[in-house]
C-alpha cells in the first residue's frame, strides 16, 4: 500500500492534488471518514485520492470546495488531473485545444470528440482496450467544458454521413447521440454540415482532420495516425488544409439539410420517434 507520507506532489498533477486534499483534510482538522460524509462518499475514496491511487471527478472536486471552503481550488486543480490522464501524445493538442478561438474539423468516421455524448464517447474508447476507461471518459467529458465559457471557441463540423450510419454503442446511444447533434443547432457558436454520401470523392479521402485558429498565434493543422497525434503550424499544410476545407463545405450539405438528414437517419435506422427538433425539418 502507498505511503502517503511518501507522496511527492511534484510527480503529477494528480499527486499534487493528493497532497493538497490531505493537507487542507488535516487542516480543517477533519478524518477522511467525516470528511467523506461532507463530501458524500466513503472514507476509502478520500483516502484513495489523497494517495493518488484513484482519479478525482469535477463533482466531488466541487463537493471539496464547498465543505472546505478552498476558493475553487480543487475545481482548478480537477482540469490538470483530468487532462493529464489523456494520453501523452494528445495533451498537447487538448491544451491548444482550450485556447483556440476558431476550430474547423473534418470527422470521416465518428461524431467529433467536443461533441460526443458520455455514453458514445464511453463506446468510442473502450476500442482501445484501456485500463483506465473512466478515467479517460472523464478526461474527454472535461474537454467539453470549453462549450460553455462565456466566450467559447467558433466550431464548423463537417461530419461525414458515414458517421450516422455506424452504430456505436448500439441503438438507443446512437439515438442520442444523434439527438446531441441536433440540440446544437440552439448555439451560435457551433455549426453541424454533413458531407453526404452523393458527394462521392472529395477533398479528404485521406481521412480527418482539425485546424485551430487562434487570436495571437499561428494557426495549427492536426492529424492522426494509428498510434499518435500530429501537429504542425507549417504554412503550406495550413494553406493545404484551408484549401481543402473549403471544399468539403462547398460540397456538404448545408447546415439546414444537414438536421433534416440526422433527423430522418435517427428515425429510420434507430427507431426514433421525432421530437420537437425534428418536427420542424421533417
Amino acid at each position: 500500500m502507498v505511503n502517503i507520507r511518501d507522496l511527492d506532489p511534484s510527480a503529477s498533477p494528480l499527486d499534487y492534488y493528493g497532497a493538497e486534499l490531505r493537507r487542507l483534510r488535516e487542516a480543517a482538522r477533519l478524518k477522511q471518514g467525516q470528511l467523506g460524509d461532507k463530501v458524500f462518499c466513503t472514507a476509502s475514496l478520500i483516502g484513495q485520492i489523497e494517495t493518488a491511487r484513484k482519479v478525482p471527478t469535477r463533482e466531488f472536486s466541487e463537493r471539496l470546495d464547498a465543505s472546505l471552503g478552498t476558493d475553487g481550488l480543487f475545481s482548478r486543480l480537477v482540469g490538470l488531473v483530468l487532462r493529464s490522464q489523456l494520453p501523452a501524445w494528445f495533451q498537447e493538442y487538448a491544451e491548444m485545444e482550450a485556447k483556440a478561438a476558431y476550430i474547423c474539423t473534418y470527422q470521416a468516421q465518428l461524431v467529433y470528440g467536443l461533441l460526443q455524448t458520455e455514453a458514445y464517447a464511453r463506446a468510442v474508447l473502450a476500442t482501445g482496450l484501456p485500463d483506465n476507461l473512466d478515467e479517460l471518459v472523464a478526461a474527454r467529458m472535461e474537454r467539453h467544458r470549453i462549450l460553455r465559457r462565456e466566450s467559447p471557441p467558433m466550431i464548423w463540423v463537417v461530419l461525414d454521413e458515414a458517421a450516422l450510419y455506424r452504430p456505436i454503442g448500439g441503438q438507443q446511444v446512437m439515438r442520442n447521440q444523434l439527438t446531441h447533434l441536433l440540440s446544437l443547432r440552439e448555439s451560435r457558436w457551433l455549426q453541424v454540415q454533413v458531407l453526404p454520401f452523393s458527394a462521392g470523392e472529395h477533398a479528404s479521402l485521406i481521412g480527418s482532420f482539425n485546424t485551430l485558429r487562434f487570436d495571437d498565434d499561428p494557426d495549427l493543422v492536426y492529424t492522426e495516425d494509428l498510434i499518435s497525434g500530429h501537429m504542425t503550424a507549417s504554412p503550406d499544410t495550413v494553406k493545404e488544409a484551408a484549401l481543402r476545407y473549403a471544399h468539403l463545405q462547398a460540397a456538404a450539405l448545408s447546415v439546414e439539410d444537414s438536421a433534416a438528414l440526422i433527423a430522418r437517419v435517427m428515425e429510420e435506422r434507430y427507431g426514433h420517434h421525432p421530437g420537437p427538433y425534428e418536427r420542424a425539418v421533417a
